[in-house]
């Protein structure tokens, strides 16, 4: 495994690191402040078997952390001798805790962060100190970012989970460290600006190239690449460098490699690109939110590439930047989602395009209320987290498209919101509203189907058309009692593998070739109760023929640069 897979910030790698994942005290305080103290494992939530929760030193069962309860995490941090940190300031990074966390060192309230989805980070003078984290999740009783989770999970909404449940670790920096830094890639090199508090001098080194290029930080150069060799899901090359100055050294990579839209059809390299992808909802059935390791993320890549596809659309969810960088190394698209929320949808509302087709999608959203889009504090939350998730992800090689609303899931004035994020990232495409509740603007006709047969129909507007969400066939393996939610039930593993491979050639080959730009199947696993991925929940059993799928995986592919 290298650095880069096992840092949870792959591209600004230091020496100084050290994880503060593994055993953590946590007290919970329910709603009549009556306490438990327990002992969890970080960084996964006390509803998951991961968690490992101890109570008196004996296993204890997991808990769902109410919305009017109250977690305090503690664990006492002393600097190991085998580390350097003998640098002049301590950064202690978390990378998500939902929702809304207190940080405090020796008692000393040092941070409050709010959202469950981004990083955040702290500093400390100490070398030994107690580092305690205090957690509330209100999940779906208040109008948050809150994604797919509810305090009752049915059909296609899951079980929440509250706390800590990315990693937590820290580094020891200069204090003119070095922040981050920002890269915009093209086909024959990429921009790149080294971020300082104070203006100094930056030296990047390029791996395998000889180039070396000495200037000052906080201001955008251009490293131009001899005989470029371009990044591809087929040939995912990476340059990776090194960034120094005089007090500080970081490793990192980019990619060259651009995306656009051109005559109503998905552009990679400048050549046409078929996406042919699969929706992955990134839960785990022992971590839900947290797989159990670097390998569990890179054997679902494997799974998907190994079926034909070229794409993974990440759904309501940011992944650790681990994923993100496997995605990077391994050649995989990611069509990345905005993470939503707002208030209770309107169930007719909101399902009547399903079955209806057009019927009460474009709404020109006058009731943002139906939408659950309506408060102006939710709509402030969800702006602030778009931008902050574009900015965390934007240097990564492998996103390909931001899909700001789902399904009308928290929308509000979709077109103003993307042309704002659009400032924030122009190297990529942006679907504005994924499946329907459409305003009429932007690149895309995104489409949803599951229970209608698809025809391709060219956008009116002339629009790039994307079959954004489809399929969604089931096959349960869980013997339950019929609480399991899929959009089409078979009873086979052979039955499910001739439906989908049914599915591929009567209706999305055909429309492929009138000029649909790409397909999002649903999807790559179970979920919890719901049943219909190609793979089960625990990962254990592959639900399809792989061969079959593989075949016409090839088969919608061929020719695909031309």
């Amino acid at each position: 495994m290298s650095v880069y897979e096992n840092y949870p910030r792959p591209q600004l790698v230091r020496d100084s690191f050290f994880s503060l994942d593994g055993r953590w005290a946590v007290v919970l305080s329910d709603e009549n402040g009556i306490k438990t103290e327990y002992t969890i494992s970080v960084p996964f939530s006390p509803e998951t078997e991961a968690s490992r929760l101890e109570k008196d030193g004996l296993p204890a069962p997991c808990f769902t952390l109410r919305p009017h309860c109250f977690m305090r995490y503690s664990k006492k941090v002393d600097f190991p001798d085998s580390v350097d940190f003998s640098k002049e300031k301590l950064l202690i990074h978390f990378g998500a805790v939902d929702y809304r966390a207190l940080v405090y060192i020796d008692g000393i309230l040092v941070k409050e962060h709010i959202g469950g989805y981004l990083p955040f980070s702290v500093e400390s003078d100490k070398k030994s100190f107690l580092l305690e984290v205090s957690v509330q999740d209100p999940t779906d009783t208040q109008k948050i970012i809150r994604g797919k989770q509810v305090l009752n999970g049915k059909g296609i909404w899951y079980q929440g989970q509250s706390g800590i449940w990315q990693s937590v670790w820290m580094e020891k920096v200069p204090l003119n460290h070095i922040q981050s830094i920002d890269l915009s890639p093209s086909l024959t090199g990429f921009s790149l600006c080294v971020n300082t508090e104070k203006d100094c001098s930056v030296t990047v080194e390029m791996e395998n190239t000889g180039i070396q290029k000495t200037f000052e930080s906080n201001k955008s150069v251009f490293i131009e690449i001899p005989s470029p060799h371009l990044w591809s899901p087929e040939d995912p090359y990476l340059y990776y460098f090194s960034v120094k100055t005089d007090t500080d050294t970081v490793r990192s990579y980019a990619a060259l490699r651009t995306f656009c839209v051109k005559n109503a059809s998905l552009y990679l390299n400048d050549k046409k690109y078929f996406c042919h992808g699969l929706l992955d909802q990134g839960y785990w059935k022992e971590g839900l939110y947290t797989p159990l390791s670097v390998s569990q993320m890179k054997q679902d890549i494997l799974f998907a590439k190994r079926l034909g596809f070229n794409t993974l659309r990440k759904h309501i969810k940011v992944e650790p930047l681990i994923w993100y960088h496997l995605c990077d190394s391994m050649g995989m698209l990611v069509w990345q989602d905005m993470v939503s929320g707002g208030g209770s949808y309107n169930t007719f509302f909101h399902s009547a395009p399903l079955f209806l087709g057009s019927f009460l999608s474009d709404t020109k959203e006058k009731n943002k209320r139906r939408l659950g889009g309506e408060e102006a504090s939710y709509q402030t939350l969800f702006l602030e987290s778009a931008v902050q998730t574009i900015r965390h992800l934007k240097n990564c090689p492998s996103i390909a498209l931001w899909s700001v609303f789902n399904e009308g899931w928290g929308q509000f004035d979709s077109s103003k919101v993307a042309k704002i994020l659009e400032k924030e990232d122009s190297s990529r495409v942006m679907d504005y509203t994924s499946g329907w509740h459409d305003q009429g603007e932007g690149l895309f006709k995104s489409v949803h189907i599951y229970f209608r047969k698809y025809r391709f129909r060219k956008d009116r507007l002339g629009r790039c058309v994307i079959l954004s969400e489809f399929g969604g066939y089931g096959l349960d393996l869980t013997k339950s009692d019929g609480k399991t939610f899929t959009y089409r039930k078979l009873k086979s593993r052979e039955d499910l593998t001739k439906a989908i491979v049914r599915l591929y050639r009567k209706q999305i080959i055909p429309a492929k070739e009138k000029g649909l730009a790409a397909c999002i199947y649903t999807q790559i696993s179970d979920v919890l109760q719901e049943t219909n991925g190609l793979i089960s929940f625990d990962r254990k059993t592959v639900k399809v023929i792989e061969a079959e799928i593989r075949a016409v995986s090839l088969s919608l592919l061929t020719n695909q640069h031309k």
